[in-house]
Order: structure tokens, then sequence, then C-alpha cells
């Protein structure tokens, strides 16, 4: 089983001259330049690079498509999902104008997804349940799943312990070797790195064989020592199709805040929740650890009980604006409100260009 290392993000990025000016933060001449561990492979740039096959050294084919896919799970009041809904159900908006649906459908589809598990000190207690929640998500994955694991402390130990694989047996050792250390909490960098990678993964991809795309976090939201920050991190989540499930164990964070800050709960109860609802995820608070597994099958199932929509947007200009999405759903039989839960935002980039292999 192929271990990397993620090096200190910082120095990593200097050191290549590949931080550009917006990627910097405000505070980022405070922040301590950590020692890269000798044997670190630098982390990926927030400039995105297509991720080479180790297997196939060609270059990635890029799709030129403006068509936008949306993953939606639909529930009533009390969160129950709600199958069985029609196209002519929905309406997509995209800064408040209709948009054309043009592909449709309910089906169980495979999915790429990372588990991203915090292992610092504060998880050391639930570090048990963790690694059986994650073999319940490996235990219900289908053949075609691909599930890619990735333990995290601080910047400089953000580790992939099993690349991108269907292979059960693996990932289930990659998850009993996990362990807890001692370190300052990096949870934005673990998020941010996980998203590139799993979408540069499903770029590496034929345009047929392209998945649905998911993160599951599971950690306790209190962020100690991150590169980047919420903006950088928002900007990436606008830009990718990656649904963020969240577990958090809020229990042991202070309660108190001062005169006119929030507590420590509050504030990771707050970067959890936005986290889930920017990517039309979902965050879950379990009262204990024994609560992981049914959690971890709750989620497995809303992988696979979504609506998948496409629409071509009517406003084709590649500006770089973040255009704002709303899907709409009638109300079943008896004023049933049905509640459709997807990303709220895109951002539209610049107009893509095809690139051949070997050029």
């Amino acid at each position: 089983m192929k271990r990397f290392v993620f090096a200190a993000v910082l120095v990593a990025f200097a050191a290549a001259g590949l931080i550009s000016k917006n990627a910097v933060m405000a505070n980022a001449a405070e922040a301590p330049t950590p020692t890269p561990p000798a044997n670190s492979v630098p982390t990926p740039s927030p400039t995105k690079t297509p991720i080479q096959n180790v297997d196939d050294p060609t270059e990635v084919i890029k799709i030129d498509t403006d068509e936008v896919t949306l993953d939606v799970r639909v529930v009533d009041r009390n969160g129950r999902p709600i199958n069985g809904l029609k196209q002519n159900d929905f309406t997509v908006l995209e800064d408040g104008q209709p948009q054309e649906i043009t592909s449709f459908g309910q089906q169980e589809v495979p999915t790429n997804y990372g588990l991203v598990l915090d292992n610092s000190g504060s998880l050391r207690q639930q570090l048990d349940k963790v690694i059986e929640a994650g073999k319940v998500f490996v235990s219900n994955n289908r053949p075609s799943d691909e599930t890619l694991v990735i333990r995290f402390v601080g910047r400089d130990k953000i580790e992939i312990v099993q690349n991108f694989t269907a292979n059960k047996q693996d990932l289930n050792d990659a998850l009993d070797n996990l362990y807890v250390e001692g370190g300052q909490t990096a949870i934005r960098d673990a998020v941010y790195l996980a998203v590139e990678n799993i979408d540069d993964y499903e770029r590496s991809q034929k345009a047929e064989d392209r998945k649905r795309r998911a993160l599951v976090l599971v950690t306790d939201g209190e962020d100690r020592n991150s590169y980047y920050n919420d903006k950088q991190l928002l900007d990436l989540l606008r830009e990718s199709e990656v649904q963020i499930f969240v577990i958090g164990f809020l229990d042991d964070l202070a309660k108190d805040g001062g005169f006119i800050s929030k507590s420590p709960r509050d504030k990771a109860k707050a970067f959890l929740d936005g986290l889930a609802s920017e990517t039309g995820g979902k965050a879950y608070y379990p009262a204990n650890a024994s609560e992981l597994p049914g959690i971890a099958q709750q989620i497995s199932s809303e992988l696979r009980t979504q609506y998948k929509l496409s629409y071509t947007p009517s406003n084709n200009k590649h500006d770089g604006t973040t255009r704002s999405i709303k899907v709409q759903v009638t109300d079943g039989p008896g004023g049933v409100h049905r509640v459709p839960i997807t990303r709220n935002t895109r951002i539209a980039g610049a107009a893509p260009t095809a690139t051949a292999p070997g050029k």
C-alpha cells in the first residue's frame, strides 16, 4: 500500500514559487513556518494541475462543456428522504432565472468519495469508533465505488494512507493503521487538499467513467493551524462538485464565548455546518461515539438516494463570477413540504481548453 505524506503547505508552495498573490492569507507573514519532514512530498499547489496516473503517464484530457450537474437530496420536514419524484416536480433557477433541465434521474450511481479523519489528540477516545464507522462506509461500497482515506493532524501531518481504490481489504487495512498523535489541528487544509485530490482524480477519468463525488469529514471542528483561510476554501468548494458530509464531535469544546465572540463550540459548529450547506451535504453531531456506525449507514444510504439533474446555463459567459443556484420542488399530496438540498453556488470560470495526450 502506498503512503504519501503531504509536506508543510506554506514551505512547499514558497519553495516551488507557486503561491499567487490571491492565495496568500492576510496573516500569513505572522504564521510560523513549519519544518518539512525529510521524506515529505510537496503538497499540491492552489493552482490546479492535473494529477497523472502513475500507471499511465499520458496527460489528462479536459472536456469542454458548460453543463452544470447537481446532486439533489429531497427530504420532508423530519429529514426523511423522498423518492419517486419526476422531472416536472423540479425547477432550477440560476441568479433567479429559470433554467431548462436537460437530464434527470434518480438512480444508484457509483461514487468516488474521501474519508478525511481527524487523528489529533482530541479524538483519542473516539478513534476506535471512527475506524468502525469507516468500515461501515467501506462495507456499503458498490463494486464501482472508489474510496480515498486521509488522516490529518497539523498542516505538516496530512497523509493519504490509501489512495482511491475499490479494494475493500486495502481500505480496511488503511483504517486499521490509523493512530492518534499530537499537533495543532488543520481542518481547512485537510479538506482543501482532499477536495483537490478528489477533483483531480475525477478529471483523470474518461468522461463516461466519471462518478458522483463526496467527502466524509470526521473531526471535532476546532481548527488551530491551517494555512488556508475560509475564503480560499469557500472559493474551491464553489468550483467543485464535491458534497461534504460532516460528523462532528463538539462536546469537549468550551461552550462559553467572550463578550463579542462566539464560544469555541459555536465557532466549530458554524464552520462545519457551512461546509455541509455550501456543498449540499449534511452535518451530524453524535452525542457519543456509539452512534457513529448508524450515522455512517445513513450517509451511505443518502449518497445513493439522490436525484441527479443537469442544465446548460442560459447565461453562458465565462467571466469568473459566482452564480447563485436554487432548486425548488413542488409540495406533495396534502401540502406535504418537500425540501431540496444541493449546492447553492457555482463559479462561471474561464472557458476550458482541450488538452490532448502527450501535448
